[in-house]
Protein backbone atom coordinates (compact mmCIF):
# COMPACT_ATOMS: atom_id res chain seq x y z
CA UNK A 1 0.00 0.00 0.00
CA UNK A 2 2.94 2.54 0.84
CA UNK A 3 4.50 1.86 -2.58
CA UNK A 4 0.96 2.18 -4.53
CA UNK A 5 0.53 5.46 -1.98
CA UNK A 6 3.81 7.35 -3.35
CA UNK A 7 2.59 6.48 -6.74
CA UNK A 8 -0.67 8.16 -6.72
CA UNK A 9 1.09 10.91 -4.96
CA UNK A 10 3.36 10.96 -8.38
CA UNK A 11 0.34 10.64 -10.47
CA UNK A 12 -1.52 13.52 -8.63
CA UNK A 13 1.83 15.56 -8.32
CA UNK A 14 2.16 15.01 -12.21
CA UNK A 15 -1.63 16.46 -12.97
CA UNK A 16 -1.25 19.31 -10.52
CA UNK A 17 1.28 20.46 -12.38
CA UNK A 18 0.54 20.13 -16.17
CA UNK A 19 -2.80 21.87 -15.14
CA UNK A 20 -0.85 24.67 -13.60
CA UNK A 21 1.59 24.90 -17.34
CA UNK A 22 -1.88 24.92 -19.14
CA UNK A 23 -3.20 27.90 -17.25
CA UNK A 24 0.36 29.71 -17.27
CA UNK A 25 0.77 29.37 -13.80
CA UNK A 26 4.14 28.87 -12.85
CA UNK A 27 4.49 25.74 -9.86
CA UNK A 28 7.21 24.45 -8.31
CA UNK A 29 7.41 20.54 -7.77
CA UNK A 30 3.62 20.18 -5.61
CA UNK A 31 4.70 16.65 -3.99
CA UNK A 32 5.67 18.16 -0.67
CA UNK A 33 2.44 19.74 -0.28
CA UNK A 34 0.13 17.00 -1.23
CA UNK A 35 -1.34 15.37 1.53
CA UNK A 36 -2.89 11.93 2.05
CA UNK A 37 -5.66 11.05 4.16
CA UNK A 38 -7.41 7.30 4.54
CA UNK A 39 -11.50 8.49 3.53
CA UNK A 40 -13.44 7.47 6.98
CA UNK A 41 -15.81 5.00 5.43
CA UNK A 42 -14.55 2.28 3.44
CA UNK A 43 -17.53 3.51 0.34
CA UNK A 44 -15.65 6.83 0.40
CA UNK A 45 -11.93 5.15 -1.27
CA UNK A 46 -9.21 4.00 0.33
CA UNK A 47 -7.03 7.24 0.00
CA UNK A 48 -7.97 11.22 -0.08
CA UNK A 49 -6.37 13.83 -1.37
CA UNK A 50 -7.47 17.79 -0.16
CA UNK A 51 -6.36 20.60 -2.56
CA UNK A 52 -6.72 22.80 0.10
CA UNK A 53 -2.95 23.75 -0.39
CA UNK A 54 -3.34 24.39 -4.08
CA UNK A 55 -6.31 26.64 -3.93
CA UNK A 56 -3.40 30.45 -3.81
CA UNK A 57 -1.42 28.68 -6.97
CA UNK A 58 -4.87 28.04 -8.85
CA UNK A 59 -6.92 31.14 -7.38
CA UNK A 60 -10.02 28.88 -7.40
CA UNK A 61 -11.93 26.70 -4.53
CA UNK A 62 -10.81 23.71 -3.63
CA UNK A 63 -13.86 21.87 -4.74
CA UNK A 64 -13.32 23.00 -8.23
CA UNK A 65 -9.48 22.61 -8.48
CA UNK A 66 -10.61 18.76 -7.38
CA UNK A 67 -12.71 18.67 -10.02
CA UNK A 68 -10.22 19.48 -12.55
CA UNK A 69 -7.61 17.27 -11.67
CA UNK A 70 -10.06 14.35 -11.06
CA UNK A 71 -11.59 14.94 -14.99
CA UNK A 72 -7.60 15.27 -16.30
CA UNK A 73 -6.45 11.35 -14.71
CA UNK A 74 -6.33 9.24 -17.57
CA UNK A 75 -7.29 5.87 -17.69
CA UNK A 76 -4.16 4.08 -17.58
CA UNK A 77 -3.99 4.01 -13.67
CA UNK A 78 -4.03 1.80 -11.13
CA UNK A 79 -7.62 2.77 -10.07
CA UNK A 80 -10.24 5.70 -9.85
CA UNK A 81 -10.67 8.78 -8.95
CA UNK A 82 -13.83 10.45 -7.75
CA UNK A 83 -14.72 14.11 -6.44
CA UNK A 84 -15.75 14.52 -3.04
CA UNK A 85 -16.23 18.52 -2.56
CA UNK A 86 -12.36 19.26 -2.24
CA UNK A 87 -11.14 16.26 -2.09
CA UNK A 88 -10.09 13.56 -4.47
CA UNK A 89 -10.97 10.17 -3.11
CA UNK A 90 -8.67 7.12 -5.00
CA UNK A 91 -10.31 3.90 -5.59
CA UNK A 92 -7.19 1.67 -5.44
CA UNK A 93 -7.62 -1.54 -7.83
CA UNK A 94 -7.79 -3.91 -5.67
CA UNK A 95 -5.72 -6.64 -8.21
CA UNK A 96 -3.07 -4.66 -8.36
CA UNK A 97 -2.97 -3.94 -4.49
CA UNK A 98 -2.85 -7.69 -4.20
CA UNK A 99 -0.20 -8.06 -6.78
CA UNK A 100 2.50 -5.42 -5.87
CA UNK A 101 2.16 -6.28 -2.26
CA UNK A 102 2.27 -10.21 -2.42
CA UNK A 103 5.43 -9.53 -4.55
CA UNK A 104 7.35 -6.72 -2.59
CA UNK A 105 6.54 -9.48 0.70
CA UNK A 106 7.39 -12.42 -1.59
CA UNK A 107 10.47 -10.78 -2.65
CA UNK A 108 12.14 -9.45 0.40
CA UNK A 109 10.80 -11.90 2.94
CA UNK A 110 12.79 -11.11 6.19
CA UNK A 111 14.00 -7.37 4.93
CA UNK A 112 10.02 -6.80 4.21
CA UNK A 113 9.00 -3.90 6.64
CA UNK A 114 12.39 -2.30 7.26
CA UNK A 115 12.80 1.21 5.62
CA UNK A 116 15.86 4.04 5.05
CA UNK A 117 13.51 6.85 6.74
CA UNK A 118 16.42 7.11 9.48
CA UNK A 119 19.09 6.01 7.30
CA UNK A 120 22.46 7.82 8.13
CA UNK A 121 21.16 8.76 11.70
CA UNK A 122 23.30 7.28 14.56
CA UNK A 123 21.30 6.76 17.43
CA UNK A 124 22.98 5.28 20.94
CA UNK A 125 20.01 4.10 23.47
CA UNK A 126 21.17 3.19 26.84
CA UNK A 127 18.71 0.77 28.84
CA UNK A 128 18.71 -1.88 31.63
CA UNK A 129 21.52 -0.33 34.19
CA UNK A 130 21.38 -2.28 37.10
CA UNK A 131 22.63 -2.13 40.43
CA UNK A 132 25.11 -4.92 41.18
CA UNK A 133 23.48 -5.68 44.83
CA UNK A 134 20.19 -7.22 43.26
CA UNK A 135 18.96 -8.85 40.65
CA UNK A 136 16.56 -7.92 37.80
CA UNK A 137 12.97 -7.22 39.03
CA UNK A 138 9.75 -6.97 36.80
CA UNK A 139 10.41 -2.87 36.39
CA UNK A 140 13.67 -3.81 34.86
CA UNK A 141 12.00 -6.36 32.28
CA UNK A 142 9.67 -3.15 31.11
CA UNK A 143 12.43 -1.15 31.04
CA UNK A 144 15.06 -3.79 29.20
CA UNK A 145 12.25 -4.93 26.74
CA UNK A 146 10.92 -1.43 25.72
CA UNK A 147 15.05 -0.46 25.26
CA UNK A 148 15.25 -3.49 22.97
CA UNK A 149 12.44 -3.24 21.02
CA UNK A 150 13.09 0.36 20.43
CA UNK A 151 16.43 -0.32 19.44
CA UNK A 152 15.50 -2.93 16.95
CA UNK A 153 12.96 -0.90 15.59
CA UNK A 154 15.14 2.04 14.79
CA UNK A 155 16.97 -0.10 13.31
CA UNK A 156 14.65 -1.41 10.92
CA UNK A 157 13.94 1.97 9.83
CA UNK A 158 17.76 2.11 8.51
CA UNK A 159 19.23 3.59 12.07
CA UNK A 160 23.03 3.11 12.76
CA UNK A 161 21.91 1.92 16.56
CA UNK A 162 24.43 0.78 19.88
CA UNK A 163 22.94 -0.25 22.79
CA UNK A 164 24.63 0.76 25.97
CA UNK A 165 24.22 -0.58 29.34
CA UNK A 166 25.55 1.78 32.51
CA UNK A 167 26.42 -0.75 35.34
CA UNK A 168 25.58 0.76 38.78
CA UNK A 169 28.14 -0.87 40.39
CA UNK A 170 28.99 1.95 42.99
CA UNK A 171 27.83 3.71 46.30
CA UNK A 172 26.56 3.16 49.41
CA UNK A 173 24.04 1.09 48.32
CA UNK A 174 26.70 -1.84 46.85
CA UNK A 175 28.34 -0.86 50.06
CA UNK A 176 25.10 -2.04 52.29
CA UNK A 177 25.57 -5.63 50.58
CA UNK A 178 28.96 -5.62 50.69
CA UNK A 179 28.80 -4.75 54.63
CA UNK A 180 26.25 -7.54 55.49
CA UNK A 181 28.23 -10.32 53.54
CA UNK A 182 31.39 -9.66 55.63
CA UNK A 183 29.19 -9.81 58.91
CA UNK A 184 26.77 -12.20 58.10
CA UNK A 185 28.21 -14.25 55.35
CA UNK A 186 30.93 -16.77 56.88
CA UNK A 187 32.72 -17.39 53.80
CA UNK A 188 29.61 -18.94 51.31
CA UNK A 189 29.04 -17.98 47.79
CA UNK A 190 26.90 -18.97 45.35
CA UNK A 191 28.76 -21.90 44.60
CA UNK A 192 28.76 -23.23 47.70
CA UNK A 193 24.98 -22.36 48.37
CA UNK A 194 23.68 -23.40 44.84
CA UNK A 195 22.61 -19.75 44.10
CA UNK A 196 22.22 -17.62 40.87
CA UNK A 197 25.40 -14.91 42.03
CA UNK A 198 22.66 -11.45 41.13
CA UNK A 199 20.17 -13.53 44.06
CA UNK A 200 22.95 -14.46 46.56
CA UNK A 201 24.24 -10.95 46.67
CA UNK A 202 20.62 -9.09 46.62
CA UNK A 203 19.96 -11.28 49.65
CA UNK A 204 22.52 -9.70 51.49
CA UNK A 205 20.77 -6.67 50.62
CA UNK A 206 17.69 -8.08 52.30
CA UNK A 207 19.89 -8.89 55.43
CA UNK A 208 21.06 -5.48 55.55
CA UNK A 209 18.32 -3.47 55.75
CA UNK A 210 16.81 -6.07 58.00
CA UNK A 211 19.93 -5.39 60.57
CA UNK A 212 20.07 -1.41 59.98
CA UNK A 213 16.43 -1.45 61.29
CA UNK A 214 17.85 -2.73 64.66
CA UNK A 215 21.21 -1.24 64.93
CA UNK A 216 21.50 2.27 64.39
CA UNK A 217 24.89 2.33 63.69
CA UNK A 218 24.91 0.08 60.23
CA UNK A 219 23.90 3.18 58.05
CA UNK A 220 27.06 4.71 59.38
CA UNK A 221 29.01 1.75 58.76
CA UNK A 222 28.23 1.25 55.25
CA UNK A 223 29.43 5.09 54.66
CA UNK A 224 32.81 4.02 56.52
CA UNK A 225 32.89 1.35 53.51
CA UNK A 226 32.44 4.00 50.77
CA UNK A 227 35.13 6.59 52.30
CA UNK A 228 37.39 3.12 52.26
CA UNK A 229 36.52 1.98 48.51
CA UNK A 230 37.08 5.87 47.35
CA UNK A 231 39.79 5.38 48.79
CA UNK A 232 41.18 2.82 47.57
CA UNK A 233 41.65 0.34 50.73
CA UNK A 234 42.63 -3.17 48.90
CA UNK A 235 40.61 -5.03 50.76
CA UNK A 236 37.24 -3.40 50.06
CA UNK A 237 38.28 -3.35 46.66
CA UNK A 238 38.63 -6.62 46.25
CA UNK A 239 35.21 -7.82 48.44
CA UNK A 240 33.55 -5.45 45.91
CA UNK A 241 35.13 -6.99 42.87
CA UNK A 242 34.00 -10.39 43.75
CA UNK A 243 30.57 -9.39 44.58
CA UNK A 244 30.02 -7.54 41.78
CA UNK A 245 31.19 -10.62 39.23
CA UNK A 246 29.02 -12.83 40.93
CA UNK A 247 26.24 -10.71 40.37
CA UNK A 248 27.01 -9.57 36.61
CA UNK A 249 27.23 -13.00 35.93
CA UNK A 250 23.51 -14.01 37.14
CA UNK A 251 22.20 -10.76 35.52
CA UNK A 252 23.87 -11.98 32.31
CA UNK A 253 22.06 -15.29 32.69
CA UNK A 254 18.80 -13.19 32.87
CA UNK A 255 19.75 -11.39 29.39
CA UNK A 256 20.72 -14.29 27.65
CA UNK A 257 17.29 -16.16 29.41
CA UNK A 258 15.58 -13.07 27.96
CA UNK A 259 17.21 -12.40 24.50
CA UNK A 260 18.35 -9.05 25.61
CA UNK A 261 21.85 -8.25 24.47
CA UNK A 262 24.34 -4.55 24.55
CA UNK A 263 27.45 -3.46 22.13
CA UNK A 264 28.75 -1.72 24.77
CA UNK A 265 28.87 -1.53 28.83
CA UNK A 266 29.92 1.45 30.77
CA UNK A 267 30.40 1.29 34.86
CA UNK A 268 29.78 3.98 37.15
CA UNK A 269 32.98 2.75 38.84
CA UNK A 270 34.79 3.76 35.89
CA UNK A 271 32.79 7.48 34.59
CA UNK A 272 31.60 8.80 38.54
CA UNK A 273 34.25 11.54 38.46
CA UNK A 274 34.39 12.08 34.70
CA UNK A 275 31.88 15.17 35.31
CA UNK A 276 33.70 17.28 37.97
CA UNK A 277 36.45 18.91 35.58
CA UNK A 278 33.95 19.79 33.66
CA UNK A 279 31.74 21.31 35.79
CA UNK A 280 34.59 23.11 37.18
CA UNK A 281 35.13 24.52 33.41
CA UNK A 282 31.45 25.22 33.17
CA UNK A 283 32.36 27.62 36.31
CA UNK A 284 35.35 29.26 34.70
CA UNK A 285 33.26 30.10 31.66
CA UNK A 286 30.56 31.54 33.62
CA UNK A 287 28.02 29.26 33.01
CA UNK A 288 27.78 27.79 36.69
CA UNK A 289 27.81 30.27 39.63
CA UNK A 290 29.47 29.43 43.37
CA UNK A 291 26.80 29.85 46.10
CA UNK A 292 27.53 30.66 49.73
CA UNK A 293 27.95 27.27 51.10
CA UNK A 294 30.64 26.44 48.31
CA UNK A 295 28.70 24.20 46.41
CA UNK A 296 28.73 25.06 42.62
CA UNK A 297 25.41 25.58 40.78
CA UNK A 298 23.44 25.74 37.87
CA UNK A 299 20.30 28.91 37.73
CA UNK A 300 17.74 27.01 36.09
CA UNK A 301 15.01 30.02 36.17
CA UNK A 302 14.86 30.40 32.66
CA UNK A 303 13.56 27.04 32.06
CA UNK A 304 11.15 27.72 35.22
CA UNK A 305 12.89 25.52 37.32
CA UNK A 306 15.08 25.88 40.67
CA UNK A 307 18.58 25.91 41.08
CA UNK A 308 20.64 22.71 40.88
CA UNK A 309 23.38 21.58 42.62
CA UNK A 310 26.38 20.36 40.45
CA UNK A 311 29.32 19.81 42.81
CA UNK A 312 28.42 20.07 46.99
CA UNK A 313 30.08 22.17 48.95
CA UNK A 314 33.13 19.07 50.13
CA UNK A 315 33.85 18.56 46.55
CA UNK A 316 31.79 15.55 45.90
CA UNK A 317 30.03 14.92 42.79
CA UNK A 318 26.32 14.23 42.53
CA UNK A 319 24.58 12.00 40.13
CA UNK A 320 23.82 14.67 37.35
CA UNK A 321 27.61 15.14 37.28
CA UNK A 322 28.38 12.03 36.52
CA UNK A 323 26.09 11.81 33.94
CA UNK A 324 27.39 15.37 32.58
CA UNK A 325 30.90 13.04 32.27
CA UNK A 326 29.24 9.97 30.95
CA UNK A 327 27.59 11.72 28.13
CA UNK A 328 30.34 13.19 26.65
CA UNK A 329 32.08 10.25 26.74
CA UNK A 330 30.10 8.68 24.66
CA UNK A 331 29.43 11.24 22.01
CA UNK A 332 33.65 10.66 21.84
CA UNK A 333 32.91 6.88 21.60
CA UNK A 334 30.42 6.97 19.53
CA UNK A 335 29.42 10.32 17.75
CA UNK A 336 25.83 9.98 17.98
CA UNK A 337 22.81 12.17 16.24
CA UNK A 338 20.94 11.14 18.85
CA UNK A 339 21.00 9.57 22.63
CA UNK A 340 17.88 7.99 24.00
CA UNK A 341 17.67 7.22 27.70
CA UNK A 342 14.96 4.58 28.69
CA UNK A 343 14.28 5.18 32.32
CA UNK A 344 11.19 5.70 34.48
CA UNK A 345 9.27 8.55 34.75
CA UNK A 346 10.27 9.20 38.16
CA UNK A 347 13.57 11.00 36.96
CA UNK A 348 12.28 13.28 34.47
CA UNK A 349 13.29 16.02 36.42
CA UNK A 350 16.90 15.04 36.41
CA UNK A 351 17.16 14.70 32.72
CA UNK A 352 15.92 17.80 32.17
CA UNK A 353 18.68 19.24 34.47
CA UNK A 354 20.83 16.53 32.26
CA UNK A 355 20.07 17.97 28.68
CA UNK A 356 19.98 21.86 30.11
CA UNK A 357 23.43 21.65 31.58
CA UNK A 358 25.08 20.36 28.01
CA UNK A 359 23.17 23.49 26.51
CA UNK A 360 24.72 25.54 28.66
CA UNK A 361 28.33 24.44 27.96
CA UNK A 362 27.29 24.49 24.31
CA UNK A 363 27.05 20.64 23.13
CA UNK A 364 25.04 21.42 19.97
CA UNK A 365 23.84 17.82 20.38
CA UNK A 366 22.09 18.19 23.65
CA UNK A 367 19.09 19.02 21.10
CA UNK A 368 19.00 15.28 20.48
CA UNK A 369 19.03 13.82 23.52
CA UNK A 370 15.94 11.87 24.73
CA UNK A 371 14.58 10.95 27.78
CA UNK A 372 12.30 7.39 26.96
CA UNK A 373 10.11 7.65 30.25
CA UNK A 374 8.04 5.12 30.96
CA UNK A 375 5.48 3.98 33.79
CA UNK A 376 5.45 2.01 36.81
CA UNK A 377 4.48 -1.99 36.86
CA UNK A 378 3.71 -3.83 39.53
CA UNK A 379 1.48 -7.47 40.06
CA UNK A 380 -2.22 -7.64 41.30
CA UNK A 381 -0.67 -7.85 44.61
CA UNK A 382 0.85 -4.32 44.89
CA UNK A 383 4.03 -2.32 44.87
CA UNK A 384 7.34 -3.56 44.76
CA UNK A 385 9.67 -2.94 47.47
CA UNK A 386 13.97 -4.18 46.78
CA UNK A 387 15.00 -3.19 50.31
CA UNK A 388 11.90 -5.42 52.12
CA UNK A 389 12.43 -8.13 49.63
CA UNK A 390 9.05 -8.02 48.30
CA UNK A 391 10.19 -7.42 44.75
CA UNK A 392 8.72 -8.83 41.93
CA UNK A 393 11.83 -11.10 40.62
CA UNK A 394 12.61 -12.07 37.05
CA UNK A 395 13.85 -14.97 37.06
CA UNK A 396 11.08 -16.51 39.53
CA UNK A 397 8.83 -14.67 36.99
CA UNK A 398 9.69 -16.29 34.27
CA UNK A 399 10.11 -19.64 35.92
CA UNK A 400 6.18 -19.41 37.17
CA UNK A 401 5.33 -18.18 33.58
CA UNK A 402 6.92 -21.27 32.17
CA UNK A 403 5.43 -23.62 34.70
CA UNK A 404 1.57 -22.57 34.21
CA UNK A 405 2.82 -22.65 30.08
CA UNK A 406 3.53 -26.59 30.95
CA UNK A 407 0.82 -27.11 32.76
CA UNK A 408 -1.08 -25.63 29.84
CA UNK A 409 0.65 -27.76 27.53
CA UNK A 410 -0.22 -31.01 29.65
CA UNK A 411 -4.15 -31.00 30.50
CA UNK A 412 -4.54 -30.56 26.64
CA UNK A 413 -2.30 -33.91 25.73
CA UNK A 414 0.50 -31.78 23.60
CA UNK A 415 3.65 -32.87 24.67
CA UNK A 416 4.11 -35.77 22.23
CA UNK A 417 3.58 -33.17 19.31
CA UNK A 418 6.22 -30.58 20.63
CA UNK A 419 10.19 -31.13 20.22
CA UNK A 420 10.32 -29.76 22.58
CA UNK A 421 8.37 -28.67 26.05
CA UNK A 422 10.43 -26.66 27.77
CA UNK A 423 11.88 -24.71 25.30
CA UNK A 424 8.54 -23.80 23.55
CA UNK A 425 7.07 -23.17 27.43
CA UNK A 426 9.94 -20.55 27.79
CA UNK A 427 8.93 -19.01 24.21
CA UNK A 428 5.25 -19.12 24.85
CA UNK A 429 6.23 -17.25 28.61
CA UNK A 430 8.62 -14.70 27.74
CA UNK A 431 5.95 -13.83 24.10
CA UNK A 432 3.32 -13.22 27.25
CA UNK A 433 5.86 -11.24 29.18
CA UNK A 434 7.32 -9.10 26.09
CA UNK A 435 4.06 -8.52 24.88
CA UNK A 436 1.70 -7.46 27.45
CA UNK A 437 4.52 -5.11 29.04
CA UNK A 438 4.69 -3.38 25.47
CA UNK A 439 1.26 -3.42 23.80
CA UNK A 440 0.10 -0.12 25.86
CA UNK A 441 1.82 3.24 25.96
CA UNK A 442 5.18 3.31 27.67
CA UNK A 443 4.06 6.28 29.65
CA UNK A 444 1.02 4.30 31.74
CA UNK A 445 1.63 2.74 34.65
CA UNK A 446 0.49 -0.70 34.53
CA UNK A 447 -0.26 -4.21 36.75
CA UNK A 448 0.89 -7.48 35.38
CA UNK A 449 -0.98 -10.15 35.82
CA UNK A 450 0.42 -13.47 34.92
CA UNK A 451 -2.61 -15.70 33.95
CA UNK A 452 -3.86 -13.13 31.90
CA UNK A 453 -0.68 -12.92 29.93
CA UNK A 454 -0.67 -16.55 28.98
CA UNK A 455 -3.97 -16.33 27.49
CA UNK A 456 -4.67 -18.20 23.74
CA UNK A 457 -7.63 -16.07 23.16
CA UNK A 458 -7.74 -12.49 22.78
CA UNK A 459 -4.90 -9.53 23.15
CA UNK A 460 -2.07 -11.75 24.50
CA UNK A 461 1.47 -12.64 23.01
CA UNK A 462 0.25 -16.64 23.24
CA UNK A 463 -2.46 -15.81 21.07
CA UNK A 464 -0.20 -14.40 18.11
CA UNK A 465 2.43 -16.95 18.41
CA UNK A 466 -0.78 -19.84 17.87
CA UNK A 467 -2.13 -17.89 14.94
CA UNK A 468 1.74 -18.51 13.41
CA UNK A 469 1.91 -21.61 14.56
CA UNK A 470 -1.49 -22.16 12.95
CA UNK A 471 -0.91 -20.78 9.62
CA UNK A 472 2.50 -22.65 9.51
CA UNK A 473 1.01 -25.90 10.41
CA UNK A 474 -1.53 -25.49 7.13
CA UNK A 475 1.28 -24.55 5.47
CA UNK A 476 2.84 -27.73 5.94
CA UNK A 477 -0.70 -29.86 4.98
CA UNK A 478 -0.33 -27.71 1.72
CA UNK A 479 3.45 -28.37 0.83
CA UNK A 480 2.65 -32.14 1.32
CA UNK A 481 -0.34 -32.27 -1.06
CA UNK A 482 -1.14 -31.93 -4.86
CA UNK A 483 -2.66 -28.55 -5.58
CA UNK A 484 -1.86 -28.06 -9.05
CA UNK A 485 -4.30 -24.25 -9.20
CA UNK A 486 -2.54 -20.91 -10.38
CA UNK A 487 -2.08 -17.88 -8.17
CA UNK A 488 -5.02 -15.32 -9.50
CA UNK A 489 -5.54 -12.52 -7.41
CA UNK A 490 -8.75 -11.02 -8.80
CA UNK A 491 -10.14 -14.03 -6.95
CA UNK A 492 -9.27 -12.34 -3.75
CA UNK A 493 -12.70 -11.11 -3.77
CA UNK A 494 -14.31 -11.06 0.27
CA UNK A 495 -13.97 -7.92 2.59
CA UNK A 496 -11.59 -10.29 5.16
CA UNK A 497 -8.66 -10.14 2.51
CA UNK A 498 -8.97 -6.91 1.40
CA UNK A 499 -7.92 -6.11 5.16
CA UNK A 500 -5.56 -8.50 5.51
CA UNK A 501 -3.91 -7.00 2.32
CA UNK A 502 -4.07 -3.22 3.23
CA UNK A 503 -2.63 -4.49 6.96
CA UNK A 504 0.03 -6.01 5.26
CA UNK A 505 0.74 -2.85 2.81
CA UNK A 506 0.39 -0.46 5.84
CA UNK A 507 3.16 -2.34 7.69
CA UNK A 508 6.49 -0.56 6.54
CA UNK A 509 4.65 3.10 7.71
CA UNK A 510 3.99 1.38 10.97
CA UNK A 511 7.67 0.75 11.30
CA UNK A 512 7.89 4.03 10.47
CA UNK A 513 5.26 5.65 12.85
CA UNK A 514 6.90 3.32 15.93
CA UNK A 515 10.15 4.73 15.56
CA UNK A 516 9.56 7.98 15.38
CA UNK A 517 7.50 7.59 18.39
CA UNK A 518 10.06 5.51 19.87
CA UNK A 519 6.94 3.42 20.94
CA UNK A 520 7.14 -0.17 20.42
CA UNK A 521 2.93 -0.67 21.17
CA UNK A 522 2.63 0.66 17.61
CA UNK A 523 4.19 -2.68 16.39
CA UNK A 524 2.54 -4.48 19.15
CA UNK A 525 -1.10 -3.49 18.23
CA UNK A 526 0.02 -3.59 14.60
CA UNK A 527 0.35 -7.37 15.17
CA UNK A 528 -2.55 -8.32 17.24
CA UNK A 529 -4.42 -6.78 14.31
CA UNK A 530 -3.19 -8.80 11.29
CA UNK A 531 -3.83 -11.98 14.02
CA UNK A 532 -6.78 -10.97 14.75
CA UNK A 533 -7.79 -10.19 10.92
CA UNK A 534 -6.46 -13.36 9.34
CA UNK A 535 -8.47 -15.75 12.25
CA UNK A 536 -11.41 -13.64 10.50
CA UNK A 537 -10.23 -14.32 7.06
CA UNK A 538 -9.58 -18.30 8.15
CA UNK A 539 -13.08 -18.69 9.36
CA UNK A 540 -14.76 -16.78 6.22
CA UNK A 541 -12.61 -18.02 3.59
CA UNK A 542 -12.41 -22.30 3.15
CA UNK A 543 -8.30 -22.01 2.57
CA UNK A 544 -7.29 -25.79 2.03
CA UNK A 545 -11.07 -27.16 2.21
CA UNK A 546 -12.19 -26.54 -1.53
CA UNK A 547 -13.12 -27.15 -4.89
CA UNK A 548 -11.56 -24.69 -6.69
CA UNK A 549 -7.49 -24.92 -7.17
CA UNK A 550 -6.83 -21.42 -8.04
CA UNK A 551 -8.36 -20.14 -5.18
CA UNK A 552 -6.87 -22.41 -2.58
CA UNK A 553 -3.27 -21.67 -4.04
CA UNK A 554 -4.29 -17.88 -3.88
CA UNK A 555 -5.30 -17.81 -0.19
CA UNK A 556 -1.99 -19.83 0.42
CA UNK A 557 -0.11 -16.96 -1.22
CA UNK A 558 -1.72 -14.31 0.82
CA UNK A 559 -1.25 -16.58 4.01
CA UNK A 560 2.31 -16.99 3.66
CA UNK A 561 2.54 -13.30 3.23
CA UNK A 562 0.71 -12.85 6.54
CA UNK A 563 3.00 -15.41 8.04
CA UNK A 564 6.27 -13.54 6.92
CA UNK A 565 4.96 -10.09 8.42
CA UNK A 566 3.80 -11.87 12.05
CA UNK A 567 7.77 -13.70 12.20
CA UNK A 568 9.11 -9.97 10.89
CA UNK A 569 6.98 -8.02 13.38
CA UNK A 570 7.25 -10.28 16.29
CA UNK A 571 11.42 -10.15 16.10
CA UNK A 572 11.04 -5.89 16.64
CA UNK A 573 9.24 -6.69 19.89
CA UNK A 574 11.25 -9.67 20.91
CA UNK A 575 8.60 -12.57 20.53
CA UNK A 576 9.70 -15.81 19.38
CA UNK A 577 7.87 -17.42 16.35
CA UNK A 578 7.19 -21.17 16.91
CA UNK A 579 5.60 -23.50 14.39
CA UNK A 580 4.25 -25.56 16.87
CA UNK A 581 2.32 -25.19 19.71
Amino acid sequence: MQELKEQWKDIIASSLKKAAADAGIEMEDPRDRIIVETPPRSDMGDLAFPMFPFARDFKKAPPAIAAEIAASLGGDIPGEAKTAGPYINIYISRQSVFQSVLKSVQEKGDQYGRTESLKGEKVMIEFSSPNTNKPLHLGHLRNDILGESTARILEAAGADVQKVNLINNRGVHICKSMLAYSKFGNGETPDSTGSKGDHFVGNYYVKYNNWAKEDSGADGQAQEMLKKWEDGDSETRALWETMNKWTLDGINETYARTDISFDRFYFESETYLSGKDIVMKGLEDGHFYKDEDGSIRLDMSDIGLDTKVLLRGDGTSVYVTQDLGTAIARHGDFPFDRLIYVVGNEQEYHFKVLFHTLKKLGYEWADQLYHLSYGMVNLPEGKMKSREGTVVDADDLLTQLEDLVIEEIKSKGREEELEDVTGTAHAIALGALNYYLLHISPLKDMVFNPRESLSFNGNTGPYMQYMGARISSMLRKYESGDYRGEFRPELLTSPEAWELIKLIGAYPGMVDQAASEMNPSVIASFAYELSRNFSRFYHENPILNNDDSDLIVTRIELSKAVLQVLKNAFKLINIRFLDKM
